[in-house]
């Protein structure tokens, strides 16, 4: 099962990479938490679709993934030069770079909550503590 989930999870990667936020239902329920905040499938989609428009180059690069059960732990670490406001951040026209620490839970196939932690220290340390809007 574990090696499922972990396939299930890299295909839900290549469609944020790919830019296919029309699949995301594919792989997320229509309500979900993200951060304990309860979503539509659209406004988890519309979140992505934000960071994306900020920050164009942005990939979803995962270092570590593991799984347990129905669900999966995740270092995702972000090479980015981000064009607008971006993660609470005025951008300075520099690459970021930063993680992010995200754990899912799946229920039949699909991902039902996601709790994240973004590594917003390390932004503002690049950006030298200039926050944004």
């Amino acid at each position: 099962m574990s090696a499922e989930l972990e396939t299930r999870y890299r295909a839900y990667l290549d469609v944020l990479n790919e830019r296919r936020l029309d699949d995301l239902g594919h792989f997320v329920h229509d309500r979900l938490t993200y951060n304990d905040e309860v979503l539509t499938g659209r406004d988890y989609r519309d979140l992505i679709a934000a960071d994306i428009a900020a920050a164009p180059d942005l990939v979803f690069d995962p270092h570590i993934v593991v799984v347990s059960g129905d669900r999966v732990a995740c270092r995702l670490v972000f090479r980015c030069t981000p064009r607008d406001a971006f993660l609470g951040f005025a951008p300075d026209g520099e690459q970021l770079h930063f993680a992010e620490h995200v754990f899912y839970r799946f229920d039949d196939g699909r991902i039902a909550a996601v709790s994240s932690l973004i590594d917003r220290w390390s932004i503002a340390a690049q950006l030298g503590g200039r926050a944004g809007p």
